[in-house]
């Protein structure tokens, strides 16, 4: 197969391992830079500049936040000529708005934390409320990787925060702080509907926001059936054939953070030790055998009616 891998860095970690994973398999891998790719509307015959996109198979799209409208582009125009995808520019939009996000697992039935977006200084309080009183996780929407997520404990920090994040126009989320947690969730990274792996991130002293890039630490860990499940359906809902998917243990049961759609596979592969880099690979031959026997059933019916 011919895979390309969209990602502005060549030499991120998640980025070599895919390249890496492809190649050991025998494939044709590009790692293309988003940015470079052009996005073309209509024809224009009298042009003399070569604006198609590579011929390719499959790609593995990395949009980070900061160019997810172009990025999105980029991943329609590959969909419109059929090439196979980990995640559609569709399921991308969806996991990368963290409102929408919400909606769609809500609808689902997945458990999430009581969630309100606030439009207006004069909801603020009401939000609140329903997230349970202070403290608050307060979230810009668009946010990855712990940045635009905050920890307010009392209403100057509320007003505070605000007051900073609308300077930049940005929507907020005001989310349930789940106390019990004690810093501590997991990541489960989902490849076709399995849970391929999943660690246990604890956060470092001081800090609220587990993350990996925030120095906090990781341990394997063993998943029951019920969290497999719901890490399992929060991809699929979102339409993700690759994902990872954030959970948090509460009094409750298990509640789902958000999903991501270009997980990051450093701290979870060395975590794990599992090579979810092949993972992906042998995920988009399935793809690619189910839509070559897609085509030769195609091409066999309109043999049939020709005869006809």
């Amino acid at each position: 197969m011919k895979i390309g891998i969209l990602s502005r860095n060549p030499s991120l970690y998640s980025t070599r391992r895919l390249a890496q994973a492809a190649r050991m398999r025998g494939h044709h891998v590009k790692i293309l830079d988003t940015l470079s790719m052009p996005v073309q509307v209509g024809l224009n015959p009298v042009s003399s500049l070569d604006l198609s996109i590579p011929e390719l198979d499959a790609i593995v799209p990395r949009i980070g936040s900061t160019i997810t409208f172009y990025g999105l582009a980029v991943v329609r125009q590959f969909e419109s000529t059929g090439v196979i995808t980990t995640a559609s520019s569709e399921a991308i939009a969806r996991s990368r708005d963290k409102l929408h996000s919400l909606q769609v697992m809500s609808r689902s039935g997945l458990p999430t934390p009581n969630s309100t977006i606030v439009s207006s200084p004069n909801d603020i309080w009401s939000a609140i409320e329903i997230a349970g009183g202070l403290p608050v996780i307060i979230k810009v929407i668009s946010g990855t990787q712990g940045r635009g997520v905050f920890l307010a404990t009392a209403m100057h920090t509320v007003q505070s925060i605000l007051r900073s994040i609308r300077s930049t126009q940005e929507q907020i989320i005001i989310q349930e702080f789940i106390k019990e947690s004690k810093g501590t969730d997991i990541r489960v990274i989902v490849v076709e509907n399995r849970c391929v792996a999943a660690m246990r991130r604890q956060a470092s002293a001081g800090e609220f926001r587990s993350n990996l890039h925030r120095g906090g630490t990781a341990t394997p860990v063993e998943l029951d059936e019920h969290t497999r499940n719901l890490a399992r359906k929060a991809a699929q809902v979102h339409g993700l054939g690759f994902a990872g998917v954030d959970l948090v243990q509460s009094k409750r049961g298990p509640l789902v953070l958000e999903v991501n759609s270009s997980p990051g596979l450093e701290g979870i592969e060395k975590t794990t030790q599992v090579d979810i880099a092949a993972e992906v690979m042998l995920y988009l031959e399935r793809e690619e055998r189910k839509k070559q026997h897609k085509h030769r059933i195609k091409k066999s019916r309109r043999k049939k009616v020709s005869r006809v």
